[in-house]
């Protein structure tokens, strides 16, 4: 624990100084003069806000999240794998290490602009054109044997060295003074915006200075404090660079003319007091300091990974988690952080690159956000965050970040989130025991179920509901036969609701509480693999009737109050039939629709027709039956098949019922078509039973209409004698449903 705590070296100035000098980096001084000089004071002022309507909320929330738990190594990643779950904080991670690694190539090759006067004195006097990697790679290796032999340790003092060197240059840069300046009329109630339509292009060109706030996070497994230092260092350099970049806009726009703030991208240099030597000095210590901090954050994001397995090789990660002994340097990750920059390196020009790289860091830093408005909104008594930010200021971040992508570039920005989808995806396929919602998606979805409950219980109450099926099904037998669930699932697919409750016979203790647990995680997991989008619960009760009275009073799954009960026996051994039939009372007190599924120990025929019996006691059953029908066969087990009506009515009346069917058939938009449509004639000689055994023998499932009065006088009686049909799905509806 000791050797631990003695790696944990810095405090929070590395962490500023770090964020700072990457804020104030190669942009500033290569890009902001041409950002004037095309949209005017207010118009880059405008780009600034909005870029720190993104990193402020970001800096808040990172703060926020750092005071909560102890922010391991890897800063961002650590925060978003924490938070998000390994799979998608893997995802991102890896984009935000590409990123980082790619950055240091990015200022390794804006250090060389430093060398304009130099590359500019060789070609006028030598008539020779030097490539920039003259500079840039000679200054690539020399920075990458120095972090990979002395690490972070000189990289933080270096950083202190260069740092001084840029607030210097960007002191003489504000003392300076130019002959346009004494002749200029500029104030802030004549600067201009113009070119607004180039804002975006603007924009894109300038945001990559607003991503080094974040820079100094990922020292956060060298911190002593990271609950102390990654907050105040986050957000004093966020917001002491906003204050800078206003400043240096406004000397800019008053010390310069248009002309030459776009001819010229060291136009610094001519304001600034020896601006000659100072600004490309300052440039020089900004780019170099840029790529410093990114050198030392980037390998600790990659250990970071690595530490929790998160490439698809166990070798290479054991090889790029492990640190230098004596001082626990990623010492590997780090080899593979400067061989990545060298190569872009080599390439020279990463215009296009970098705007990739904004891509992931806005994913990134909206990511951030995002963990902290779920954290505000799922409200979770764990989450005491000792710098508390405001809810609204993050989701403005995460929503302002995913804006940004598109403006900056939505080629790029689709391109950036299909890499990363697929990355996830692979992800979940490599990790498949990473599998699951992470805590804090489920306490927004508890909030979010809890809100929209109250919600709909209030709305239900004015306005009247359109009839769907929200349905409870019990049954003690699930592990022997799944029927129930099957036809409980279908009716949820798409148009319904359901919940299924195993029911164990007993009182409640100790040991069947145990037991419904284990039941439940068995037939949860079972339910997995088919698709399921049915509510799996248990019930503890000594009796059906009780199980039935317990059951009958829950809330339903989605909010609606349920309206139909299920229930289920096994034709060829109809022990509990009389239990059903028992309870049909109870269930019809609450208003309850009343099913019973007669199941066979076929197989359901899904490629067969799914059959409807309407008979003349079937006045409030027949609409039912019809809609449950069409929502059955909406699922996709049942796309090969068929409904078929069958109606039995009396001679004089067929004309009529035929009229009627067809007409409800048009009307109510339903997927059956005429010819399934059969009127048979009663006969004295031939029962309804009969003649339903005799049409319905290869049906895939039967739905058979019944009366309550019925069920008092015949009982089980009115269940039997369908020896010749598989599965049966007796109806009773509660009061008639209309077919709009």
């Amino acid at each position: 624990m000791q050797e631990g705590l003695e790696k944990r070296k810095f405090g929070t100035a590395p962490v500023f100084f770090t964020a700072i000098s990457t804020i104030l980096g190669a942009v500033l001084f290569l890009r902001f003069g041409y950002a004037v000089g095309n949209l005017g004071f207010w118009g880059v002022i405008l780009i600034i806000l909005l870029g720190h309507l993104v990193t402020i909320p970001t800096a808040f929330a990172i703060s926020e999240l750092a005071t909560n738990k102890r922010v391991e190594g890897g800063g961002e990643y650590f925060i978003i794998s924490r938070s998000f779950g390994l799979n998608i904080g893997a995802t991102i991670g890896l984009a935000l290490f590409f990123s980082q690694a790619i950055s240091v190539a990015f200022y390794v090759i804006a250090f060389t602009e430093a060398f304009e006067p130099v590359f500019n004195w060789v070609l006028s006097t030598y008539d020779l054109s030097l490539p920039r990697q003259v500079v840039s790679v000679p200054a690539m290796l020399i920075l990458s044997a120095l972090i990979l032999k002395k690490g972070a340790n000189l990289g933080v003092k270096a950083l202190y060295f260069v740092a001084a060197i840029l607030f210097g240059s960007l002191l003489l840069f504000f003392l300076g003074d130019t002959a346009h300046a004494s002749g200029s009329d500029f104030s802030l109630f004549k600067a201009e915006f113009r070119n607004a339509d180039q804002f975006y292009v603007i924009f894109a060109i300038i945001f990559p200075a607003f991503t080094g706030m974040t820079a100094g996070v990922g020292l956060s497994g060298d911190l002593k404090n990271p609950a102390k230092s990654i907050p105040w260092g986050t957000t004093a350099a966020t917001f002491i660079g906003m204050i800078i970049y206003v400043l240096v806009v406004y000397k800019l726009a008053q010390y310069a003319s248009v002309q030459d703030l776009l001819d010229n991208q060291l136009i610094m240099g001519q304001i600034a007091l020896g601006g000659a030597i100072a600004i490309p000095l300052g440039l020089a210590a900004s780019t170099i300091s840029s790529a410093l901090g990114s050198v030392m954050v980037a390998p600790r994001t990659l250990q970071a990974l690595s530490v929790d397995r998160s490439l698809p090789s166990k070798g290479l990660n054991k090889w790029l988690a492990k640190g230098r002994q004596n001082d626990g340097e990623p010492i590997n990750a780090s080899i593979v952080t400067c061989l990545i920059a060298l190569f872009f390196v080599f390439l020279g020009d990463i215009n296009a690159v970098a705007e990739i790289i904004s891509m992931f860091f806005m994913v990134t830093y909206g990511a951030l956000c995002l963990i902290s408005f779920l954290n505000h909104f799922g409200s979770s008594p764990s989450y005491r965050p000792s710098f508390k930010s405001k809810w609204f200021l993050s989701l403005l971040g995460f929503i302002v970040s995913v804006l940004v992508m598109f403006k900056i570039n939505t080629i790029y920005a689709l391109l950036a989130i299909m890499l990363m989808v697929l990355t996830y995806l692979y992800m979940n396929y490599y990790h498949k025991d990473r599998h699951g919602l992470a805590s804090i998606f489920l306490n927004s979805l508890y909030q979010l179920h809890r809100n929209v409950q109250v919600f709909l219980q209030k709305a239900g109450k004015k306005r009247v509901q359109e009839w769907r099926p929200s349905a409870i099904c019990i049954s003690k037998d699930s592990f022997e036969r799944d029927t129930a669930f099957k036809l409980l699932n279908w009716i949820a697919y798409k148009y319904g609701f359901g919940t299924y409750l195993h029911r164990i016979e007993g009182y409640y203790s100790r040991a069947t509480h145990e037991k419904a647990k284990q039941e439940l995680d068995l037939l949860v997991s079972r339910s997995e693999n088919v698709g399921n989008h049915v509510f799996v619960d248990t019930i503890i009760s000594p009796s059906y009737t009780s199980a039935i009275a317990q059951a009958i009073q829950l809330p339903g799954v989605a909010g609606m109050e349920n309206n139909m009960v299920i229930f289920e026996y096994d034709k060829e051994n109809a022990e509990n039939l009389g239990e059903i039939i028992d309870n049909y009372a109870l269930a019809n007190a609450g208003n309850f629709d009343f099913c019973v599924l007669a199941s066979s120990h076929r197989r359901f025929k899904l490629k067969s027709d799914i059959h409807i019996w309407i008979k003349p006691s079937d006045a409030d059953n027949a609409n039912l039956m019809i809609l449950l029908s069409f929502i059955i066969a909406g699922h996709p087990d049942w796309k090969k098949a068929d409904i078929k009506i069958f109606n039995i009515c009396k001679a004089e009346q067929a004309q009529e019922v035929r009229e009627s069917l067809d007409e409800m058939i048009a009307s109510g938009r339903l997927p059956i078509i005429s010819t399934n449509v059969e009127v048979l004639i009663a006969q004295e000689d031939v029962s309804p039973k009969d003649l339903i055994n005799e049409r319905s023998e290869h049906a895939g499932l039967t739905l058979i209409g019944f009366r309550g009065d019925i069920i008092k006088h015949e009982g089980a009686e009115m269940f039997k004698g369908y020896e010749s049909l598989g599965h049966i799905l007796f109806v009773n509806a509660n009061t008639k449903k209309e077919i709009e």
